[in-house]
C-alpha cells in the first residue's frame, strides 16, 4: 500500500499564519505607540491651557495686589476656588528688604559688601578683590582700583567693552564682574540679596535678620528682635496686629547701635521704602505661574520699574 503524500499546504498555512501574528503585532505596537504620542499631545495641550490659565490668574493677583486701598493684610490678597481648582496669593512687601548694590558701591560702603562676602565664605583678599572689581565696574573712571578690574584687565581674558561705567541696570550684569564667579559658587542665592530699585537703604520693616545683622553688624540672633517685634504678637507677618517702625533709630536702639557714634551703619537702614515688591502666585489645575512686578510710589502715582514671569513646578 502506498503512503498518502504529504501535503505542501500545510507549511504554507503555518507560515501564513505567523505572518499574520507579526502583523497584528506590529499593528498593536504602532497603536500603542500612536496612544501614547496622543496622549502626551493632549498632556501638553492640557498644560499650557492650565498654565494660561495660571498666569492670567496670577495677573488677577497682581491687579489687586497694586490696587494702594488695599492693605498688605487684607484677605483678598490670598483666594483659591476649590470648586475650579485655581487661586492665587499675593505677597505685597517693600523692595528696601533688599540691599541695592548701586547704591552701596556709589556711596563706597566697601566695608558691607566686604564683611559680607568674607560671611558667606570667601577668603578676605578675593573678597576685596571682588568689592573693588564691583566698584570699577559702576565709576565711571577708568582708574583700576587697588585689587580692581578694568578695560585692560577685561581685555586679558578676550572680554571687550567692559567694564560699563555705569551703575547696574539689571543684577545679571553683576555676574560680568570679575570675581562674581567666587561669589556664586559660596552663595548661589546671592540675587536674593540684592536689587537695584530700592531707595537705597535697607528697609527695617520688611529685612529678614540676616540682611539687617550684616547691615547692623552684630548676629543674626540678636537682629531676630526686629523682624519680631513688626509680626507682633501672633508672630505672623501682614497681619492686623503689625507693628512696624516708624523709624530707623528705633530699631537700631533695639539692635544697641550707637547711631551718634556710627553714622555709617545708620546710613544704610530706612523704614518704609517707597518701592514695592508685588509676588502673586496663580494656580490651575496643577499648573503654577508667578508673576512679579515692582513699583514704585504704589500708594501714590504708581511707576511700573520691572517685571518678570516664571513657572512654578
Amino acid at each position: 500500500m502506498r503512503n498518502p503524500i504529504p501535503s505542501s499546504g500545510t507549511p504554507r498555512r503555518g507560515m501564513a499564519l505567523l505572518a499574520v501574528i507579526w502583523l497584528i503585532a506590529i499593528l498593536a505596537l504602532a497603536t500603542m505607540t500612536a496612544l501614547r504620542v496622543i496622549s502626551f499631545d493632549m498632556e501638553i495641550a492640557s498644560a499650557k491651557i492650565h498654565g494660561s490659565r495660571a498666569r492670567h490668574v496670577a495677573e488677577m493677583g497682581i491687579a489687586i495686589g497694586a490696587n494702594p486701598v488695599v492693605k498688605r493684610s487684607d484677605p483678598i490678597l490670598r483666594q483659591f476656588n476649590a470648586e475650579a481648582g485655581e487661586g492665587f496669593e499675593v505677597r505685597v512687601i517693600s523692595e528696601g528688604s533688599r540691599f541695592n548694590i548701586n547704591a552701596i558701591l556709589l556711596k563706597d560702603d566697601t566695608a558691607l559688601l566686604r564683611s559680607m562676602f568674607v560671611d558667606w565664605g570667601l577668603e578676605l583678599d578675593d573678597a576685596q578683590a571682588v568689592v573693588d572689581a564691583l566698584g570699577d565696574w559702576v565709576d565711571a573712571d577708568g582708574n583700576v582700583k587697588l585689587n580692581g578690574a578694568e578695560i585692560k584687565e577685561y581685555e586679558a581674558l578676550g572680554r571687550i567693552n567692559q567694564p560699563f561705567n555705569r551703575p547696574f541696570y539689571d543684577l545679571a550684569e553683576m555676574r560680568l564682574v570679575l570675581g562674581m564667579d567666587l561669589v556664586e559658587a559660596v552663595r548661589p542665592d546671592w540675587r536674593e540679596w540684592f536689587t537695584i530699585w530700592s531707595g537705597g537703604a535697607l528697609d527695617l520693616n520688611d529685612a529678614p535678620a540676616e540682611l539687617i545683622a550684616a547691615a547692623a553688624e552684630v548676629r543674626v540672633e540678636e537682629a531676630e528682635i526686629i523682624p519680631e517685634t513688626v509680626r507682633g504678637s501672633d508672630g505672623q507677618r501682614d497681619t492686623e496686629d503689625d507693628v512696624p517702625f516708624e523709624n530707623a533709630a528705633a530699631a537700631l536702639d533695639l539692635l544697641g547701635v550707637d547711631i551718634n557714634g556710627r553714622p555709617d551703619i545708620v546710613r544704610r537702614f530706612t523704614v518704609n521704602d517707597p518701592t514695592t515688591r508685588i509676588e502673586s502666585i496663580g494656580q490651575a489645575e496643577g499648573a503654577k505661574r508667578k508673576i512679579t512686578v515692582i513699583v514704585r510710589n504704589r500708594t501714590g502715582k504708581p511707576a511700573l520699574l520691572e517685571r518678570t514671569e516664571e513657572i512654578i513646578p
